[in-house]
């Protein structure tokens, strides 16, 4: 939990940024509180009102934000068998699927510990992102931009500090290398938030090709005896 607030505080926070950027593309108070609220995952909104700043149209930048959300998809995928909630739980949790509540379910070590920390990360980010964008909205340009003080850095910082446990593991250090290389390769030919999931498939190629068994996953019948019929 005081690594989820501290998580939570920092990533939530940014929401000022994104309010301020919003209504400076020409959103209202509400239109950008509205898609904090429904939304709720930074990078695809911050796509969507780029995108509309730049003069793109709406829809464009609609499609925008939902490739950069289909990473969400993989995280769910992840998530369901370590979280193993069903029915009306996990309709509820899958809207608190993010990069932040993802990451620090699955850097825990046992399911218990990880539905805490994805409940604690995801609502704290929820209710401080949303509370963040209005404030952020209402003051609008008077706060310059948001990046003069260092709001963007914090979340990269936190997201960091959440991954850096898992470089112990020399596979993990060799995903981590290439993702980046990949990525950095991409970002002068690419449009935002491109490079980025790119960069994920090198997690999946790597996954594919060297599967192993995974800590976290729960013996079943057919498992006991240390043969599966």
């Amino acid at each position: 939990m005081r690594d989820s607030w501290g998580v939570g505080i920092a990533t939530g926070t940014y929401g000022l940024s994104f309010g301020a950027i919003a209504v400076g593309a020409g959103l209202s108070v509400w239109q950008a509180s509205a898609l904090s609220l429904v939304m709720f995952t930074g990078a695809s909104q911050f796509a969507l009102v780029g995108v509309v700043a730049a003069g793109g149209a709406p829809l464009s930048g609609a499609l925008t934000a939902l490739l950069l959300g289909t990473r969400n998809t993989l995280y769910g995928m992840r998530l369901a068998p370590l979280l193993a909630w069903t029915g009306r739980r996990r309709v509820a949790a899958a809207h608190l699927v993010i990069d932040e509540s993802t990451a620090m379910a699955v850097t825990r070590g046992h399911p218990a510990a990880a539905r805490v920390g994805f409940l604690t990360t995801g609502l704290s980010i929820f209710v401080l992102w949303n509370l963040m964008t209005l404030l952020g909205a209402l003051a609008g340009r008077g706060l310059g931009d948001p990046r003069d003080l260092g709001l963007d850095a914090a979340v990269a910082a936190a997201f960091l500090a959440l991954l850096w446990p898992r470089l112990r593991d020399p596979r993990n250090r060799v995903v981590a290398v290439l993702a980046a290389g990949v990525a950095l390769g991409l970002v002068p030919v690419a449009t935002a938030g491109v490079p980025v999931l790119v960069a994920g498939g090198v997690a999946l190629l790597v996954g594919v090709l060297s599967r192993r068994p995974d800590p976290t996953e729960v013996p079943g019948p057919e498992d006991v005896g240390g043969e599966r019929s």
